[in-house]
């Protein structure tokens, strides 16, 4: 074996090493990233040609936990791990979003990069050394790529900015984003933080990026030790100059003049086809395959130029605004009635309908990770059917774009939601996408806003969120910052950037960029032009709703919140839950209880006042504890020769003796009681082992005093 080994100091003592060489030597390129005990094992492969008719790159990223890197074994009736978890598709998306602008673009080979968590470190995320070990394993392959890049996580923690910082410190971080980036750029940034300014977000990823220019100069530094700096030799693409002269000068005009037209989506779709047609009709009825597909793509290019230079050279977009202007909002709230909560937000010709639905503590989602595992009370589903864009497609079920947006969606809504003793429920949103043109996982933030305050929930501001594009010439420096993009603008712009916030300050967000060079002057106006858009279409909402509403609907189910000493919850709970499932049939109410600390909490869920009444009636009683003095009314459980044993409270018995029934002597217990009898009685005493004397007769008027007997009478 030659193995050979690369090191690097996060500039806090703690050390990254990359190791090549050892492990999974046949495929082209593979490396174990290690920090503390966590352990990443990355390969890529990539076929050597490319499939007829492609023109773009096959590439697949896929990062999985092995459970037994944390020492566990997985759940479910398998006991292996299956398909991947959205934990687990987000950071495969990372990675992708980082790596993919940085191959050639006339590369086409099938690629594939795979990413395996093989030791864990409890306090290290593995996450964001993900995209580090997949660019590193494409460093040491012979795989052409612009690279390297690397990825890291910066955090604000006790107000200073921290590099991959330990998970115990990220629970008092105020920022947390992940960023990925080359020697010289930016090129994905994602993340959350507490109603920050621009100012402190574009520091931040300025201090990200110093950390990621160490890591790619490491990797480089790898590569030469291997002997991997010539990459392999490749024609992926057919080409015919002349063809793309014919294309340019037959249909740009033609182009340009659809792009400022002003027209809906639809009819500009139609009249780019309708051009595309007519001129591939003017090449004879039978050209060749290769020949229709570089008219198709060379068409594409032409596209490409023209809107850019209408919006460069005239500052006009497709759908006729400038470029700080936002499509026309209008929104609804209560359009469902049966939903606990429901908006409508239409921007343009995007559209979500998105929904609020109340649980209790059992409608929590249980994660079952390798590395996370615990509850999650807070979850956000996106759909994006078909027929939002007019097309065709099978219902597979969430895929990884669906999973994506909808995580930045509950980024931004997981910020202002209240605090567990303002907000007991367990909530999901889910945002059906209705129409899309641009930025639905936006249109999702600001229906879900709307929801959550007809839904009654107490969120501490209002979200918006605005999806931001870039358009450039290198040639001559211009650039156009797009507010508020359409779906063509993202495709043939150079930056989508996605930014959610309050009135206060930014809460969330996601960019990618596809160029390089990225200007810091340019990425601060960006933000500065999407605050003002932000605001601008929050101050929209508040047209619609301003403040959550008083109440929760009618007919939303309620939570009552109960605190019991941690002695009593196996009282409540019951032998075997006998007792707890005994409440929740009777009352109708679902009951849940929880030990946190020296108490439990009690939650009790029902759609009826009274349910929730009988069930906090019950527990009450159950979890009382009995006051020396105070009169109960007990049920005789038991008949002994000294006495009664009485129940004064469900699992709390006393002892009423002999003596303390009545005045009178009793000799006897018979005919005095029988079991299931109701009996008044007062708690005179509980000693120290728990045990209560009961009295009835201290309940009773005191019988005068007998007259003296005769002296006679007396005894001796």
């Amino acid at each position: 074996m030659n193995v050979i080994k690369k090191s690097f100091d996060l500039g806090d003592g703690r050390t990254i090493e990359i190791e090549t060489g050892k492990l999974a030597k046949q495929a082209d390129g593979s490396v174990v990233v290690r920090m503390g005990d966590t352990m990443l094992l990355a390969t890529v492969v990539s076929t050597v040609g490319a499939k007829a008719g492609v023109d773009f790159l096959p590439l697949s990223v896929d990062y999985q936990e092995k459970y037994a890197a944390a020492g566990r074994i997985p759940g479910g009736f398998l006991r292996r791990e299956a398909r991947l978890s959205d934990y687990e598709v987000l950071i495969s998306r990372l990675v992708d979003r980082a790596l993919r602008p940085m191959f050639p673009e006339d590369y086409h080979s099938d690629t594939q990069v795979m990413i395996s968590l093989i030791s864990s470190d409890k306090n290290i995320m593995p996450d964001c050394l993900a995209g580090l070990a997949a660019s590193a394993a494409i460093a040491v392959s012979d795989i052409p790529f612009n690279g390297p890049i690397s990825e890291v996580r910066v955090a604000k923690i006790d107000g200073q900015l921290v590099i991959n910082p330990y998970v115990n410190d990220l629970e008092r971080a105020t920022m947390e984003f992940l960023v990925a980036g080359t020697e010289r750029d930016i090129v994905m940034v994602e993340g959350e933080c507490d109603e920050i300014s621009e100012t402190e977000m574009v520091e931040a990823i300025e201090f990200a990026h110093k950390a990621i220019v160490i890591q790619v100069q490491a990797q480089k530094e790898l590569a030469e030790l291997v002997g991997k700096t010539v990459k392999r030799e490749y024609s992926h693409e057919d080409s015919n100059l002349e063809l793309r002269e014919q294309v340019f000068t037959a249909t740009y005009d033609k182009v340009y003049a659809v792009a400022k037209s002003n027209t809906s989506k639809g009819e500009r779709g139609d009249a780019f086809a309708t051009i595309l047609k007519d001129f591939v009709a003017t090449l004879g009825e039978n050209i060749d395959d290769v020949t229709s597909f570089l008219a198709k793509k060379y068409f594409h290019d032409v596209q490409y130029d023209a809107i850019r230079n209408l919006v460069l050279d005239e500052g006009i977009r497709l759908d006729g605004r400038d470029v700080r202007t936002v499509r026309p909002i209008w929104s609804e709230i209560g359009y469902l009635p049966s939903a606990h909560g429901s908006a409508v937000f239409t921007r343009g010709e995007t559209q979500s309908l998105t929904t609020v639905t109340l649980g209790s503590k059992d409608d929590e989602q249980m994660i079952d990770g390798a590395f996370i595992n615990g509850y999650n009370k807070f979850l956000l589903h996106y759909n994006f059917p078909g027929f939002s864009t007019g097309e065709v497609r099978p219902n597979r079920g969430a895929g990884r774009r669906e999973i994506g947006h909808g995580n930045l969606a509950m980024r931004s809504l997981k910020k202002v939601l209240p605090g567990l003793e303002e907000n007991p429920y367990t909530i999901r949103i889910v945002s059906d996408i209705l129409e899309s043109n641009g930025s639905s996982s936006m249109a999702t933030v600001c229906a879900g806003t709307l929801a959550l305050m007809d839904a009654g929930i107490k969120i501490k501001a209002p979200v918006s969120g605005i999806a931001m594009g870039l358009i450039t010439d290198e040639k001559t420096g211009k650039y156009a910052i797009l507010s508020d993009i359409l779906g063509d603008e993202d495709h043939l712009g150079d930056m989508d950037f996605k930014v959610t916030g309050t009135e206060k300050g930014i809460v969330a967000c996601q960019m990618d960029l596809k160029i390089n060079g990225l200007k810091w002057e340019v990425l601060t106006n960006a933000l500065n032009q999407a605050k003002e858009a932000r605001l601008h279409i929050l101050n929209e909402m508040k047209k619609t709703i301003s403040t959550p509403r008083e109440d929760y609907k009618d007919h939303a189910p309620r939570i009552v919140s109960l605190t019991i000493d941690k002695e009593f919850i196996g009282a409540v709970i019951g032998p075997g839950g006998k007792i707890i499932q005994e409440m929740q049939r009777e009352t109708g109410a679902s009951i849940s209880i929880e030990e946190v600390g020296n108490k439990g909490i009690v939650e009790i869920f029902a759609d009826n006042k009274a349910a929730i009444d009988a069930a906090v009636t019950r527990i009450n009683a159950i979890a009382a504890k009995p006051e020396i003095g105070a009169t109960y009314s007990g049920k005789v459980k038991s008949i002994m020769p000294f006495g009664a044993f009485v129940e004064i409270m469900p699992g709390k018995d006393g002892l009423l003796h002999i003596s303390e029934i009545d005045w009178t002597r009793l000799e006897t217990m018979d005919g005095v009681f029988k079991e299931g009898d109701k009996v008044e009685v007062k708690l005179l005493d509980v000693d120290k082992q728990g045990k209560m004397k009961l009295s009835r007769k201290a309940l009773l008027p005191r019988p005068p005093k007998a007259e003296a007997a005769p002296a006679e009478n007396k005894p001796a």
